[in-house]
C-alpha cells in the first residue's frame, strides 16, 4: 500500500487524511484461546496489548468513520486476532513510510496498513500474511467492458496509484501501439470519486485494489459489478521485528480463526471474501 511503483503495489486511498463514512460493519465475537496467547513473547503479554502502525485512509481495509475512530476489514481482523491472544489492539496512526522502520526501531509491535508482503520488505521486517490483494476492474451492471481490450474506453483510477501510473498507461499503450485508440484515463483524487463516476455512467469502466473494487460494488446496489478476474496478487501482511517470535503467534492466530471460519465471516462482512487465504504464513512474498 502506499508505496513504490512496480515491486510493490501502490494501493488506493494514499492522498488525503479525511475522515470517511462507511456503514455499520458488525463485528464478529472472538474468545482467547490460551494454547496461542501463552506463546506471546513477555513484552507483549506485560503490556496486554499490540500497539499497532497504522495509515489512512484506505477504505475498506483502514479508515476513519465519522468519529474519528480507526475501522476497517483490517482492523476487524486483528481486533479478532488481538481477542484470540486475550490482549487488546491499539492504533497508532502513522505515515506509511515511517512504519517499517518505526517497527525495526521497536516503537511499533505490528505494522498493519494493507501491506504487500514481498522480498525486498522482507530483508527487513518479518510477515505475518492476512489476505491476498491484487487489482479488479469494475464495470456498469450489463455493459461489459475487457480490461484486456479497453482502448478508447474512459477508465477511472484513483490519482497516484499503481493503476494510475503504470497498470491502465500499459494497457493504453499496449493499443496505441496496435493502431487503436488509447485508453482515456481519469484520474480523481478520491477512490470514492472514481467509483461514483463508473455508477453515473460518466466513465466506461474502473480500475482499482481489489478489496476497494469489491467493498464499491458491495456498497453499490448492483450498479456496478466485476469486468475480468483479479490479476497480479499478492498478499498483505502483517509486519513484525526481523526474528519476531511474533509473527508465528500472529499466524496461528489467523488459522485459528480460518478454521474455526470466524475470518471468513469477517471478510464477507466487508465484501472482500475473493481475497480470502486459507492458510496464513510467515513470510509469503511472491515477488
Amino acid at each position: 500500500m502506499c508505496a513504490l511503483t512496480g515491486a510493490a503495489l501502490v494501493l488506493a486511498g494514499c492522498t488525503t487524511n479525511t475522515e470517511e463514512t462507511g456503514p455499520t460493519v458488525s463485528k464478529v465475537q472472538v474468545d482467547k484461546v490460551t494454547a496461542i496467547a501463552d506463546q506471546l513473547p513477555d513484552k507483549v503479554k506485560q503490556a496486554g496489548k499490540l500497539v499497532i502502525g497504522v495509515n489512512v485512509p484506505y477504505q475498506p481495509n483502514e479508515y476513519k468513520d465519522a468519529s474519528g475512530k480507526i475501522v476497517g476489514f483490517d482492523v476487524d481482523v486483528m481486533d479478532a486476532v488481538a481477542s484470540v491472544l486475550g490482549i487488546r489492539a491499539e492504533y497508532v496512526e502513522s505515515a506509511f513510510e515511517k512504519i517499517i522502520p518505526a517497527i525495526q526501531a521497536g516503537t511499533y509491535d505490528v505494522g498493519m496498513s494493507s501491506i504487500t508482503d514481498s522480498k525486498e520488505r522482507e530483508q527487513q521486517v518479518d510477515f505475518t500474511t492476512y489476505f491476498n490483494a491484487g487489482i479488479q476492474w469494475a464495470q456498469q451492471t450489463g455493459k461489459p467492458v475487457d480490461p484486456n481490450n479497453a482502448c478508447g474506453k474512459k477508465v477511472a483510477v484513483q490519482a497516484t496509484t499503481v493503476e494510475h501510473t503504470d497498470e491502465v498507461p500499459a494497457k493504453s499503450a499496449k493499443c496505441v501501439a496496435e493502431g487503436k485508440p488509447a485508453i482515456d484515463i481519469k484520474p480523481f483524487d478520491e477512490q470514492s470519486a472514481a467509483t461514483n463516476a463508473l455508477v453515473l455512467g460518466q466513465v466506461d469502466a474502473m480500475s482499482a485494489d481489489s478489496p476497494v473494487t469489491a467493498y464499491a460494488i458491495k456498497q453499490s446496489s448492483g450498479k456496478i459489478e466485476t469486468a475480468g478476474p483479479v490479476f497480479d496478487s499478492a498478499p498483505y501482511g502483517w509486519a513484525v521485528p526481523k526474528g519476531s517470535p511474533l509473527a508465528k503467534v500472529l499466524q496461528a492466530a489467523v488459522n485459528h480463526l480460518i478454521q474455526n471460519g470466524q475470518y471468513k465471516q469477517i471478510t464477507e462482512n466487508w465484501g472482500v471474501q475473493e481475497g480470502a487465504i486459507i492458510q496464513s504464513v510467515v513470510n509469503g512474498a511472491v515477488s
